[in-house]
């Protein structure tokens, strides 16, 4: 029997930060489906994870213009005219309210067209977009343009920050997969009750059998190892970290702080560490693969997640960094925003602390460094909920249980009944 094949949309592929997408169709694959990886764009970048590269032959590349698009544009165009026009219109009047959204609808609007014949001719049965910005534009218009059934995960900055002709993007979705309750509730508050009976809560999960448990518990008077991961961008908090840690050393507690990642902020972060003389406590160790990481995490005493929301409303979804350390059993010591109450509960897996609040942050620190036993029981807590909960396997069986209903014969009919795309099978 011929495997169900899905669309994969991304904004860039490889990308070091998504590696949940990675794992994700690593994992649907192993499920008998087959994916055709189709990025908007095709990045080159220094550090590529291991499993990625495998997947770089499969990248359906195409630039925004060319020759064999502008063709392809040219012959849609001839054959359905006002549909085309119809569509292309529709595509940038929705975009019209945000400067940004609009120009890259005027981009990918003709590679979409030249996207939906490639997709047709090789069978593709489902797309999925990760992230409801230009990802999902890009999987609508094909949609539109082919009838193929498309859903959206969504994350964080996609439903948080510019939200325009994000109801059409979700009406039209075959389903909406949410990465937590926060971001489902999110969305009805966003476009109203509707939506909330096509979303469904599919944790972005790791596998907890590739993170060997923390190898000790910090020892008295020993140098508590305290460690973070996330790009570095101002809504992930790092400022607030090195500020906790100035307050760890007035303490006189001893401490190394590690922090894994790449970004925008590096140069004004060494340049706080290095104004307060932290140099030798607290490291920027760059990009890393998750094989790095999961060779790193178990020989920290603690994880901190001290993101924050910026002034445009920019926030953590929810963390999969989180779910690695307490796959690791690690005490993890987070902000209170978004769905990361979901993983790490207060009194029960972990250390909740209001954001921007480097006190709370430094003196939830503190009770880890001098009760590491409770400490350490939090963390056992909050492995089992990983087991339990935020599991690869679980979550992307949730997901593709999903695709098969999208695909199934009531749905198919459902959506025949409504009427095909703009060009449907003609």
């Amino acid at each position: 029997m011929e495997r169900p094949k899905v669309a994969y949309v991304m904004s860039r592929f490889p990308h070091l930060p998504e590696t949940f997408i990675l794992r994700e169709m690593v994992e649907v694959e192993r499920r008998g489906w087959e994916i055709a990886l189709y990025p908007l764009i095709h990045q080159q970048q220094p550090v590529i994870h291991a499993e990625a590269k495998p997947w770089l032959a499969r990248i359906r590349s195409a630039p925004f213009i060319s020759k064999e698009i502008l063709a392809e544009n040219g012959r849609t165009f001839l054959r359905r005219p006002s549909q085309y026009l119809a569509l292309g219109m529709r595509s940038l009047l929705e975009n019209i309210p945000s400067p940004k959204f609009f120009s890259r609808a005027a981009a990918l609007f003709p590679k979409a067209v030249y996207a939906a014949r490639m997709m047709k001719a090789e069978g593709i049965a489902h797309i999925h977009a990760h992230y409801a910005t230009h990802p999902a534009l890009f999987a609508w218009l094909i949609h539109r343009l082919t009838d193929i059934p498309y859903s959206i995960t969504v994350h964080a900055h996609d439903i948080f920050v510019d939200t325009t002709m994000l109801t059409t993007k979700m009406r039209d979705a075959a389903f909406i997969a949410a990465v937590s309750e926060f971001n489902r509730k999110h969305l009805g508050q966003l476009a109203g009750s509707w939506v909330l009976e096509k979303t469904h809560i599919v944790h972005c999960g790791v596998d907890p059998s590739q993170y060997p448990r923390r190898s000790s518990l910090p020892s008295a008077g020993g140098r508590f190892e305290i460690l973070n991961i996330g790009s570095l961008q101002p809504y992930k908090g790092h400022r607030f970290l090195i500020q906790a840690c100035i307050l760890l050393r007035s303490k006189g507690i001893p401490f190394h702080c590690r922090i894994i990642g790449e970004g925008e902020e590096r140069e004004e972060l060494r340049k706080l560490i290095e104004g307060v003389g932290l140099q030798s406590d607290v490291e920027l160790l760059g990009a890393m693969t998750q094989d790095e990481i999961a060779k790193i995490l178990p020989t920290a005493h603690c994880y901190v997640q001290p993101s924050v929301i910026t002034s445009v409303g920019k926030m953590e979804g929810i963390p999969v960094a989180i779910m690695e350390a307490f796959a690791c059993e690690l005490p993890v010591v987070a902000t209170a925003i978004s769905g990361i109450p979901e993983l790490v509960r207060p009194s029960q897996t972990g250390y909740l602390v209001p954001p921007a609040d480097s006190q709370s942050l430094a003196n939830a620190l503190v009770n880890v460094y001098y009760d590491p036993t409770a400490a350490a029981n939090l963390a056992r807590a909050g492995r089992e909920l990983v087991m339990h909960e935020f599991t690869l396997s679980t979550n992307v069986e949730r997901l593709t249980s999903l695709f098969a209903n999208s695909l199934s014969p009531d749905r198919i009919l459902q959506r025949q009944s409504k009427g095909a795309g703009e060009w449907g099978q003609k």
